[in-house]
């Protein structure tokens, strides 16, 4: 067993997965053994969108919570730290900034991956251990700035594409000052956007040959609660549970049809997501009918978990 520690710094969010892998790595058998899986909502991507750089506000939120992390990392002696930086960053003009604080921290070089790199580990991260459903897989990971689509099968991608919709982008692009409830024009203005992003997927990634469709992320994990009927949220219920086309419709709609309030008060709703599920429920909607798939299957395991096991084999 090697004790590692991967990082996943997004648009909205940071978390820390420390973890013993078995031997082998990913090309063994076994599972990790979690160890510590923590998440903050730090919003590193508030307003990227609009201005191109990353907030001054932003980056202090996102290096409090990764010096409570390395506190762990530390207290657990884990032997390897990988952190990956993802759409935000990409995006950001003084990435620079954020780079240099995570060096400070952690004392590792932080990859800010790119697209195609992004859906590879979330696939691997939310395929490793599911068993029962029919492949190809159509993975898809619903982040705050960008959503990834990949279709494989157990060790072998047949496409990937990562197209820059994702939750905290187009509440902030169209929802924001919407009203609240959001005025219907402006979500169909994010209907609009991820409609013309699914074209791109369409055309680039052999969507048509997926038989399951796995969804990843906040906003995935969220609507599940939701649909489960769930008081709280509840990892372990929601992992692996089957979502009909329906219910992830029905959620949508009664999810952009709420006040701001009345999402805060849903016992699966975690604060930070209170403004954003809409647009994430809105883009999971579209997806599942766009593609024709009867059902999502919901992913705990994801990008982070793609991480880990990568550490042992880079």
């Amino acid at each position: 067993m090697t004790r590692v520690a991967a990082i996943d710094c997004g648009t909205n969010s940071v978390r820390l997965l420390i973890a013993d892998v078995p031997a082998g790595g990913a090309a063994g058998g076994g599972a990790l053994a979690d160890v510590e899986r923590v998440m903050e909502i730090v919003r590193l991507g508030e307003g990227v969108d609009r201005t191109g750089r990353l907030a001054a506000e932003a980056l202090e939120r996102t290096f409090a919570a990764m010096r409570g992390y390395a506190k762990l990392i530390a207290q657990h002696g884990a032997e390897r730290t990988r952190v990956v930086a993802t759409s935000a960053t990409r995006d950001a003009a003084n990435r620079d900034v954020f780079v240099a604080g995570v060096r400070e921290i952690f004392g590792v070089e932080p990859e800010v991956i790119t697209g195609a790199e992004e859906a590879e580990l979330s696939f691997i991260g939310a395929t490793r251990g599911l068993t029962g459903h029919p492949e190809p897989y159509l993975v898809v990971d619903i982040g705050g700035g960008s959503t990834e689509f990949v279709v494989g099968s157990s060790g072998s991608l047949a496409g990937a594409l990562s197209v820059d919709i994702g939750c905290v982008r187009l509440s902030e692009r169209h929802l924001r000052q919407a009203g609240d409830p959001p005025a219907a024009a402006a979500v169909e203005a994010v209907a609009a956007d991820v409609e013309a992003a699914l074209s791109r997927v369409e055309a680039a990634v052999p969507v048509a040959r997926a038989r399951t469709l796995v969804g990843l992320a906040g906003s995935v994990t969220t609507v599940a609660g939701i649909a489960l009927g769930l008081p709280s949220y509840d990892p372990e219920r929601i992992h692996h549970a089957r979502i009909d086309a329906a219910r992830v419709h029905e959620v949508s709609a009664r999810l952009l049809a709420m006040t701001h309030d009345e999402r805060a008060a849903l016992g699966v709703m975690h604060p930070g997501r209170v403004d954003v599920i809409g647009a994430g429920a809105l883009i999971l909607d579209r997806i599942v009918r766009r593609f024709a798939f009867t059902e999502v299957i919901v992913s705990e395991h994801d990008i982070l978990d793609g991480i880990a096991w990568s550490i042992t084999t880079n």
